[in-house]
């Protein structure tokens, strides 16, 4: 079954309460691969900072389960710091690395991901997928993602160098007209 799809859920104080959740789903990814470039999992109070930053201006939402369990996350931020770029946003997805695959949660959370990044008025996604990762490259390209190019060698991690594939998505109907600001 295809788990609910919610924004990340903030306390009364501002911090994320999925924080730790989605700290956990994340911390398979820091140490056990090279999808993720950093080195140490970030703590669920650092996870809340990211979750309360990306709320404030994109989106971040999670997977849940009937149970509660969080299980997937996905967000947008912004693709560079320079004002010319405001109009894109970089995205990811990641699910629990122990649930079922193929389920659709990935494809759900990006799904509502991306449609709500349109509604606020940003213009293009892009995505950076560190190689190999046939899965996630599978799924950009069933949900519209064409690839923009390749960054060579940029990442060195578990004792090798990776590849990260940029891929990219229109989120507006008309790209080429002058955007809303979507600050």
């Amino acid at each position: 079954m295809t788990p609910t799809i919610r924004p990340a859920r903030l306390d009364a104080a501002g911090l994320a309460a999925d924080a730790a959740a989605c700290a956990a789903v994340y911390a398979p990814y820091v140490t056990g691969t090279a999808t993720s470039f950093e080195d140490v999992p970030p703590s669920p109070a650092q996870m809340a900072g990211r979750i309360s930053a990306a709320s404030a201006t994109h989106a971040w939402l999670v997977a849940e389960t009937s149970g509660g369990d969080v299980v997937g996350y996905a967000y947008g931020t912004p693709f560079r710091a320079r004002p010319a770029y405001r109009w894109s946003t970089e995205v990811s997805v990641y699910l629990a690395t122990d649930a079922p695959r193929r389920t659709g949660a990935g494809r759900a959370l990006y799904e509502r991901l991306l449609a709500t990044l349109a509604d606020r008025g940003y213009h293009r996604a892009i995505a950076g997928i560190a190689l190999p990762n046939d899965a996630s490259v599978g799924l950009h390209r069933a949900l519209g993602f064409t690839e923009s190019g390749v960054e060579r060698r940029v990442g060195f991690k578990l004792g090798s160098w990776h590849d990260v594939l940029r891929m990219q998505r229109d989120l507006q109907a008309e790209p080429d007209a002058v955007p809303d600001d979507p600050r």
